[in-house]
């Protein structure tokens, strides 16, 4: 099996390239400057030269507040729909499957209860927005695909909100952080390695959503991964800070899908520390 990683130099990409490459899979790796998902031809160059079986889209603008104003509005829109497109595109025509990471910003965050895969969508910013037109045209297009929506991701490569907060840690004595926002945290190893999973049982082609097991706020979350410091971390109302970008007060997705399939999750605070842990041995 041939496998092709899109957006390749991102968090998620990279970490997808070590777990193929502890996994002995044969794999191309292109990064956003390598393919640029937003030129057509380009991406039928790429796939038609290497004929991958499996692409790995992780290319994606994920700027959220910049994404609410010019020029992020027509960069979130031309890498998160029409470079999804031209990657739908390009991959169906070489009968390939295709994995394409959405997020939990396709809901609104009214729901009390936990979203399924079914439930209405409905996003309020323009990169949510702009991520469910790139699952559309993902449906509308493939035969074969996967869908994957996640939560506040954090991982090893690229900027997150556990190295924020580590990092505003060694100046501040303390922070505050919003405790009215509920969803769940995903470290980008296990999403990952649920990603692969799916392709390598052969799993149903649809929607699914994948997170570490738990929930909470990002009060919650902040205080967890600054437990060991002398930092204190107050709650406060997402009112008193407002961001351009609407974001949902609960996108807690269900992940009974995952569970279904048997694949072995961990809670988001096993995965935290686990993480941190990586991280230290590192240093």
């Amino acid at each position: 099996m041939k496998v092709l990683i899109t957006g390749a130099n991102g968090q998620l990409g990279t970490e997808l390239q070590q777990l193929l490459t502890m996994e002995h899979s044969n794999y191309i790796a292109m990064s956003s400057k390598e393919l640029d998902i937003t030129d057509a031809a380009a991406v039928n160059r790429c796939f038609n030269l290497n004929q991958p079986d499996v692409v790995y889209d992780c290319a994606a603008y994920t700027a959220v507040d910049a994404a609410e104003e010019e020029p992020g509005k027509t960069i979130n829109y031309s890498v998160n729909v029409e470079g999804t497109r031209n990657v739908a595109v390009a991959a169906e025509r070489i009968n390939a499957t295709l994995v394409y990471v959405s997020t939990d910003y396709v809901f609104d965050g009214s729901k009390v209860e936990m979203y399924s895969e079914n439930d209405v969508t409905n996003p309020q910013n323009e990169y949510g927005r702009a991520k469910l037109e790139g699952e559309r045209i993902v449906q509308r297009i493939m035969s074969n695909y996967y869908i994957v929506r996640t939560s506040w991701v954090f991982g090893e490569f690229g900027k997150n909100f556990v190295y924020t907060m580590r990092k505003l840690a060694e100046t501040h004595h303390d922070l505050s952080v919003v405790d009215d926002q509920i969803g769940r945290p995903t470290w980008t190893k296990d999403l990952g390695m649920f990603l692969v999973f799916l392709v390598q049982q052969n799993a149903k082609h649809g929607v699914y959503q994948f997170s570490n097991e738990g929930q909470c706020s990002w009060f919650d979350f902040a205080k967890e991964i600054l437990e060991k410091t002398d930092v204190v971390v107050h709650p406060f109302d997402s009112a008193q800070f407002p961001q351009k970008a609407f974001r949902p007060q609960h996108s807690v997705m269900s992940l009974d899908k995952v569970k279904s399939l048997g694949f072995k999750n961990r809670t988001w605070q096993d995965a935290l520390h686990m993480f941190l842990k990586t991280i230290e041995m590192h240093r």
